[in-house]
């Protein structure tokens, strides 16, 4: 295991870094043991798009995709080799979509090896960090301190290490992302840099929209500034009553 933390990523926050688009419009990293580029693309059912060199050249496809559509039913994904703890490992970076989100994918990715990935969707403050093993989601986070998962404490020590708190607040001056960077090193030995993400040679895959999913009920859970809490659930079939 690697001796990575926080303060190796420091980087991500560099206007020249490629993660300077992909925290402001939102990311997903995924790392897949074992998968090779064309496979992971293949099981996420994405439809070839070729081949580019650099981070910059995938935000730039990412950007002509969006302009292709008023309303795109695709995101566009990149992926290459990079060596890991016990082989060859698969990075995939995607800009503005969910790839590294999606369960179904991880657990199909994971059958018979290890997942990791992070993700933020941009502007709003939501970041997740997803570990699978096996087709099993073993931890998962958005904050630190609320983990679910089949082990959710396994990594308890590991992120303290790299400057996580897995029972409260970190530090003031402990970036939250640069240590999931780290944390996902960790469990990997995959060093992503700089360098290596704008040199890549990436395989590239349109991954299509996952359809809307029905749903039978909403849940309205508010709690107020004099910590008083509006618990509701409310059916479907009750929206179409009060609708006619």
């Amino acid at each position: 295991m690697t001796s990575a933390t926080a303060a190796d990523y420091g980087w991500i926050r560099s206007s020249s870094s490629p993660f300077a688009y992909g925290l402001q419009i939102g990311y997903t990293l995924t790392l897949v043991q074992g998968v090779s580029p064309a496979e992971l693309l293949r099981v996420v059912g994405a439809k070839p798009r070729g081949v580019c060199v650099g981070s910059n050249a995938l935000i730039e496809q990412h950007a002509a995709l969006l302009y292709e559509s008023d309303w795109p039913e695709s995101f566009l994904a990149g992926a290459f080799t990079v060596p890991g703890e016990e082989g060859d490992w698969t990075l995939a970076l995607d800009f503005g979509g969910d790839l590294g989100t999606r369960p179904r994918f991880l657990e199909a990715l994971s059958a018979g090896t290890r997942v990791v990935s992070h993700s933020s969707n941009g502007g709003k403050p939501m970041h997740f960090f997803h570990w699978y093993e096996n087709g099993e989601l073993r931890t998962t986070f958005e904050w630190p301190a609320h983990r679910t998962g089949s082990t959710p404490d396994e990594l308890n020590a590991v992120m303290r290490e790299v400057g996580l708190n897995p029972t409260g607040d970190e530090a003031p001056d402990v970036d939250r992302k640069a240590a999931v960077f780290a944390l996902a090193e960790r469990l990997t030995g995959v060093q992503v840099t700089e360098d290596l993400l704008a040199e890549a040679e990436y395989r590239t895959g349109e991954v299509p929209e996952e359809p809307a999913e029905e749903w039978e009920s909403i849940t309205i859970d508010i709690t107020d500034a004099h910590g008083d809490r509006t618990y509701v659930q409310v059916e479907r079939d009750q929206l179409t009553r009060d609708e006619t």
